[in-house]
């Protein structure tokens, strides 16, 4: 067992029974009482945002894991498949794992799996951006560029995406994956 003061970014903990990914943690003394910790973190099952205070100095059980890089393969059903790139082993994920960021992996795209001792998976991150095709949208007109207003358009991965007016189907545009939004146009 570890204690608070070991809290890091990124460090996964086992919090009433649940796996959780410490976010943030601030150490704080306010005035003459107690210091504490305060500690956002997310439940990776769910993906619920929990914040916890914990007393300076109190254990914490800390789970080991390790992240490799996989390829994304196909999905069947409810069932993600993925590759390891040095060993060529495949393995399912559940889709619950995955979570909304589903919506961005196309065929062949590179994700980290980071996995515990038992060798369940824990969690699965997609790249900070990824480049997909636009198959659907309005058409942009010349001199769209002006304004900062938005369209909806389709994604080759099915995904709805809010994009410049300028934006026309088969251009190529870099979407971040963890909010879903657009950063720019990709040249080819």
């Amino acid at each position: 067992m570890s204690t608070t003061a070991d809290l890091r970014v990124g460090a996964v903990i086992r919090y009433q029974g649940e796996l959780c990914v410490v976010l943030e943690s601030l150490h704080r003394t306010p005035g003459n009482l107690r210091a504490f910790y305060q500690v956002k973190m997310r439940a990776i099952k769910t993906g619920k945002l929990k914040e916890e205070r914990f007393r300076s100095g109190e254990s914490i059980e800390f789970v080991r894991v390790e992240t490799n890089n996989y390829q994304y393969l196909y999905q069947d059903g409810e069932l993600f498949m993925f590759m390891e790139t040095t060993t060529y082993d495949q393995i399912p994920v559940q889709d619950i794992m995955v979570g909304d960021s589903a919506k961005f992996m196309k065929e062949g795209t590179e994700v980290q799996i980071s996995t515990d001792e038992e060798g369940n998976v824990v969690q699965v991150q997609l790249p900070q951006h990824v480049s997909l095709e636009i198959t659907q949208t309005e058409p942009g007109l010349k001199g769209d560029t002006a304004t900062n207003s938005l369209k909806s358009a389709t994604v080759e991965t099915g995904a709805g995406v809010m994009v410049p007016l300028f934006v026309n189907e088969g251009d190529v545009v870099r979407i971040e994956t963890s909010t879903g939004n657009y950063l720019d146009r990709v040249k080819n």
